[in-house]
């Protein structure tokens, strides 16, 4: 069955030969980013996940919310398994897609219909599988001449739509984004939002970290908040996006 179980997670980042904070330092830290465990003129240690529980069955759509430095990316990459934690157990079971960093998995020095080629034996797809979408990812990035040049030389938004088509058209069981539904031009986030509703007939889990509540209303079913790498909150989406909300304002008041 095709699920994602965190129990009792932790990760923390090591940041080696730091400058001692200042007290302002450390209150902008407390409130924009992970607890910090340990400073020194040697090491910093921040916490950027602790104690995460989270089960996601099969059929869920998750949003994650919250506030820069929170720990979203984190938990997207820790899923997706790029990341790996020190502390708590983690099993994922399915085919998994992520669009997390518009770059992650592109080779820059190679041309847009390598790295499709590329991206899609990645995937699990085979080769005459890639090619028989290539018609369809061509279109939905509209890059034409583009593909034929190497992807160093594609802006942000280009290498965004990139991986976005491949992240889309292998029907994963599990998709994991990261904002970028949000981003790009507005017909570019029409022509996303689409393609992402179809995406959806075809799997089972969706993950998504976004800031904006139209696209977590559209998207997501359930909705978890972050808050210091802990998850402060997990329900219905009017509920913890209004909690968000709340807390958000409390902060701008201070």
């Amino acid at each position: 069955m095709v699920s994602i179980e965190l129990t009792e997670i932790s990760l923390r980042y090591p940041v080696l030969h730091p400058v001692e904070l200042s007290v302002k330092g450390t209150f902008k830290q407390l409130a924009t980013g992970g607890r910090i465990l340990a400073s020194g003129r040697r090491t910093v240690e921040v916490a950027a996940l602790e104690d995460i529980n989270l089960r996601i069955k099969e059929g869920e759509r998750v949003g994650v919310i919250g506030h820069n430095g929170a720990g979203k990316t984190t938990l997207l990459k820790l899923i997706a398994g790029i990341y790996r934690a020190q502390k708590g157990r983690f099993r994922r079971e399915g085919r998994l897609a992520t669009v997390i960093n518009p770059g992650n998995g592109l080779q820059m020095d190679v041309t847009g219909y390598e790295n499709i080629e590329n991206m899609g034996l990645l995937s699990g797809m085979t080769l005459p599988q890639v090619r028989a979408q290539l018609d369809n990812i061509v279109e939905f990035t509209e890059l034409g001449d583009f593909l034929s040049l190497p992807v160093s030389t594609y802006s942000t938004g280009m290498m965004t739509r990139l991986a976005f088509a491949m992240a889309t058209v292998a029907s994963p069981e599990i998709l994991v984004v990261d904002e970028n539904l949000s981003t790009g031009d507005a017909a570019f986030v029409e022509r996303a939002q689409a393609r992402m509703t179809a995406m959806m007939r075809r799997s089972s889990i969706l993950v998504l970290a976004s800031h904006s509540v139209d696209v977590l209303d559209q998207f997501t079913n359930r909705v978890i908040l972050l808050e210091h790498g802990r998850i402060i909150a997990d329900g219905p989406v009017k509920d913890v996006v209004a909690q968000y909300s709340e807390s958000a304002a409390a902060k701008t008041r201070r």
